[in-house]
């Protein structure tokens, strides 16, 4: 008398004694014919213990004898038949596991090492294996919790009767299913574990695949936290695979150029260096897109370490999303609402978008600024980030900053047509000196000749109308510069005594004497002049 048990993990064959125990092997035969155990955890394995099963809730306090169903709840348990003879002296013994003194229902435990005496004459022995002790090893290294249920179930798929010394009672014939049931049991509560099922994928996948898939799975998990910490739009997003990352550029490198060299492969829809946003100095690494994925496969294969301008280039396929994320960013500031950031239609999202048509359509993101003098002269240029909505008042604040430029070009233009300040200040004391020499010759001519009174004066007067004049054009030009001019004219006059202040005395001494010189040759000059015009 035997019954064949299959799991999980391997069948296993159990010889009963039934002459011994006729009331405990009549109850096990019977429930295996009514497939009771069929989807039974072992919900509990004692490495080196014991391994316990048949209790369909999976918890290990339930379960019921086939008396319960024959003859009513009141037969649910039935009473131990310990034999002294029978004990627990193998491995493989199969005794059944009882709530307590004559507690006996569904639930049997096999053991799974020699000499388990403990057991002996307090619960009872009915069967022994008889083959499947492979099958007992692979559940005694079985990976369980503290409450030592395995992490991963272990269940009778079927039990079959392989000769049964006892009559069906009558009302048997109605408890037995058609067909075997697979799967957990109706009444399972247990807690869920990993299927029996579930294989591990070092054992069904090759090892170049199984190291691809979990960095695949890692690849997933970085991007899920890089969108909860909003550092890019999508966690499903990935990179254009039209795209080539171009890299070791010569800094002399123009975009025409790289668009000359890689149109051969197909229609280049951009090809952008990026440069500093300050200087606009090339940062030596450019971006290359296609219209078509082919296009930019042929590229890669093709233009990889080849020699641009005396560099030998590298060529990659794109992992930037970074245009993606400022299209996305760019997005929320024009519309506060769920949908595609690419297209802006509230019915669908990025991923799903197929109108590129547009992106490609798209300009570069940056331009050459002129006026752009953030950190350096008037006449730096830079490379400056515009979006579409600063595209609208870009040219009204550039023609804003050439009309200031011109305004300060202008003040620049007059102040080069100053004469230097050393002559500024030699003009201004032959002036000065001019003035008192028309004055004191005016009044020696009024005391030694009246008669030509009349012509010195107007001599005179022809001379400071001409003063005049000069005076008049000055303070016109002084209006015209405006208020810089004052200024810079007031600094230089400051700046000329301070000058004068710091000569030494030999130099104040020298520049003197030759003032005196000067008035000197001046006053020989008109006593000769007078001398003649008396004699004439």
């Amino acid at each position: 008398m035997s019954v064949l048990i299959v799991t999980s993990v391997g069948d296993i064959e159990v010889d009963l004694h039934t002459d011994k125990c006729p009331l405990t092997t009549k109850n096990f035969l019977k429930l295996c014919k009514m497939k009771y155990y069929n989807g039974c955890l072992f919900h509990k394995v004692e490495k080196d213990f014991l391994a316990q099963t048949g209790d369909p809730t999976g918890t290990g306090t339930g379960g019921d004898s086939v008396y319960k169903y024959l003859y009513g709840d009141q037969a649910r348990f039935f009473d131990d038949e310990i034999r002294p003879e029978l004990r627990h002296s193998k491995t493989g013994t199969v005794a059944m596991a009882s709530a307590g003194e004559n507690c006996n229902a569904s639930q049997f435990y096999i053991t799974l090492r020699d000499e388990v005496d403990y057991l002996d004459d307090k619960h009872t022995v009915f069967g022994m294996v008889a083959e499947g002790f492979d099958t007992l090893a692979k559940i005694n290294e079985a990976y369980v919790d503290d409450k030592g249920r395995p992490f991963k179930d272990i269940r009778i798929k079927h039990t079959y009767v392989l000769d049964d010394p006892f009559d069906d009672p009558p009302q048997l014939a109605e408890l037995i299913p058609e067909n075997s049931p697979t799967g957990k049991p109706r009444d399972e509560i247990a807690e869920e574990r990993l299927e029996d099922s579930w294989v591990p994928l070092d054992e069904t996948v090759a090892p170049e695949e199984l190291e691809e898939m979990i960095r695949s799975k890692e690849a997933h998990t970085n991007a899920v936290i890089l969108e909860s910490l909003a550092d890019i739009p999508d966690a499903e997003i990935k990179p254009p695979d039209n795209v080539l990352f171009v890299c070791k550029l010569n800094p002399v490198t123009q975009d025409e150029d790289l668009y000359t060299i890689f149109s051969r492969f197909g229609t280049v829809t951009s090809a952008e260096i990026i440069r500093d946003f300050k200087t606009g100095d090339s940062l030596c690494y450019a971006f290359i897109e296609f219209e078509t994925k082919e296009a930019c496969e042929r590229a890669y294969f093709k233009m990889d370490n080849c020699l641009i301008d005396d560099r030998r280039i590298h060529v990659d396929f794109s992992q930037s999303v970074s245009k993606l994320w400022g299209q996305f960013r760019q997005s929320k500031r024009n519309a506060k609402k769920d949908g595609c950031f690419k297209c802006g239609a509230p019915d669908h999202i990025a991923k799903d978008c197929d109108q590129d048509g547009d992106q490609k359509n798209k300009g570069q993101n940056y331009v050459l600024k002129d006026e752009n003098a953030q950190r350096g002269g008037n006449h730096r240029r830079s490379y400056d980030l515009v979006f579409d909505e600063d595209d609208a008042d870009y040219s009204d604040k550039k023609d804003h900053e050439n009309g200031h430029r011109r305004k300060i070009q202008r003040n620049d233009d007059r102040r080069s047509e100053l004469p230097p300040r050393g002559d500024r200040d030699r003009n201004n004391r032959e002036r000065t000196y001019s003035d008192e020499k028309g004055i004191r010759r005016g009044k020696d001519d009024d005391r030694n000749r009246g008669g030509r009174k009349n012509d010195d004066y107007r001599s005179g007067d022809r001379s400071s109308s001409r003063y005049d004049d000069r005076d008049y054009s000055k303070r016109h030009s002084r209006n015209r510069s405006g208020d810089d001019e004052d200024d810079y004219r007031l600094r230089d006059r400051s700046d000329g005594e301070r000058d004068h202040r710091k000569r030494s005395p030999e130099s104040r001494r020298r520049e003197d004497g030759g003032h005196r010189e000067r008035n000197q040759h001046s006053d020989d000059r008109s006593y000769k002049e007078k001398r003649h015009r008396d004699g004439r």
